[in-house]
């Protein structure tokens, strides 16, 4: 038997809210963009804000240069490599065009250089030489790039080498996909985005090179992340900005110049933080329901989310928030944690915005006998 109510968790949320709230104001039509594409996405709840053509191919170029990092990071968070240690410049990471960071052949760079060199310089060397500590050969890296791909998702991208140095029509990427990596990136690895991402220069081989993110130099509320070229793929950019505690994430493809990806950046942006607000509606580890625990040592099981879980909405709007869940009348002991215990869902304006999962959040043992014995009684008039 499964049953539909209000969260008494998040319905006290909302009113304490309602006193409070301002009236929700009009929300206009996103900016008109020079953009082939583009998308403008909440980093803490996924959501798609404004979008053009998300899921159109597109030439990455340099983008191409996000998930070479997003695999590195995770080759240091599983102990693959350390940010310490030497990688062995080959000759054809040297002879690598297009942007670069200089380094010489048969030279021991770090990796920790060589990810500033990938990210503040667009180093094509860079991507080269960390490809090839990581996977042995270039191709065995993008191998990696592509099962990354596909694990978070990314329903329109496939990528051929790991600089974005390439012709090759079978090299693309959406501005979607590269919004859900750019997420993934930031998300899980916190520190290594602080650490890397907003690095204005960097020098190396006594060559000083700025980073191609224009608006990290006028916009304070950016901290990254990255920009691409070539003549087919046109002028692109993924940036993200800060703001209080709304983070966002805005992707152009295909614009005409330099300046016009920034502007179109800047233009999603503001947009975005002017007329949305994001809320944290549950925390990971709390309980937003109890069900009740058949035959347990206790008689009710907490359930809940394993991780945040935000929403973006217009601004002011937050009181029209619905909350719902489908929940089990009760689960057997033993009951471990983590157990599945159904689903829920959050709705505004007629439209689900949210619908996750919900786990149990502790484990329930076996009861004794006699607290066996009693439940064993009430379940046989239940079924009754």
């Amino acid at each position: 038997m499964r049953n539909k109510r209000l969260f008494s968790y998040v319905l006290g949320l909302l009113t304490l809210c309602v006193s409070a709230a301002v009236q929700a104001i009009p929300i206009p039509s996103p900016p008109q963009l020079n953009a082939k594409s583009y998308v403008l996405m909440d980093a803490n709840s996924g959501q798609v804000i404004a979008a053009s053509n998300p899921d159109m191919h597109s030439e990455p170029a340099s983008l191409t240069k996000l998930m070479t990092v997003y695999v590195v990071f995770h080759a240091l968070k599983d102990n693959v490599i350390q940010l310490d240690e030497p990688v062995s410049i080959s000759a054809k990471a040297w002879r690598m065009g297009g942007s670069r960071m200089f380094v010489n052949v048969g030279s021991q760079v770090s990796v920790e250089n060589l990810l500033q060199g990938l990210i503040v310089q667009s180093g094509n060397d860079a991507a080269v030489a960390l490809a090839e500590k990581i996977g042995g050969t270039e191709d065995t890296f993008t191998e990696l790039m592509n099962q990354y791909a596909q694990k978070l998702g990314m329903k329109n991208t496939h990528y051929v080498d790991a600089s974005g140095l390439t012709n090759d029509p079978a090299h693309f990427v959406s501005a979607l996909d590269l919004a859900i990596l750019s997420r993934a990136l930031i998300n899980e690895f916190p520190g290594y985005y602080r650490q890397f991402f907003a690095e204005k220069q960097f020098t190396w081989n006594k060559i000083t090179q700025p980073n191609r993110v224009s608006l990290l130099f006028t916009d304070p509320s950016v901290d990254g992340l990255k920009t691409g070229y070539t003549e087919k793929a046109g002028y692109c950019m993924v940036v993200s900005a800060l703001r209080k505690d709304m983070r966002l994430i805005a992707v152009v493809m295909g614009t005409p110049s330099e300046k016009a990806r920034a502007i179109d950046d800047e233009a999603l942006l503001n947009y975005g933080f002017n007329f949305y607000e994001s809320h944290k509606l549950y925390p990971a580890g709390t309980a937003i329901a109890n069900i009740r625990a058949w035959k347990g040592a206790e008689g009710h099981v907490p359930v809940g989310v394993t991780q945040d879980v935000y929403v973006t909405i217009p601004k002011g709007s937050y009181p029209q928030l619905t909350a719902s869940q489908q929940t089990p009348s009760g689960l057997m002991a033993p009951i471990a944690a983590g157990t599945s215990a159904g689903s829920a869902s959050v709705s505004f304006d007629g439209k689900t915005l949210i619908d996750t999962p919900l786990y149990t959040l502790k484990a329930v043992p076996e009861g004794n006998i006699f607290r066996r014995i009693i439940d064993d009684i009430h379940l046989w008039f239940v079924k009754k």
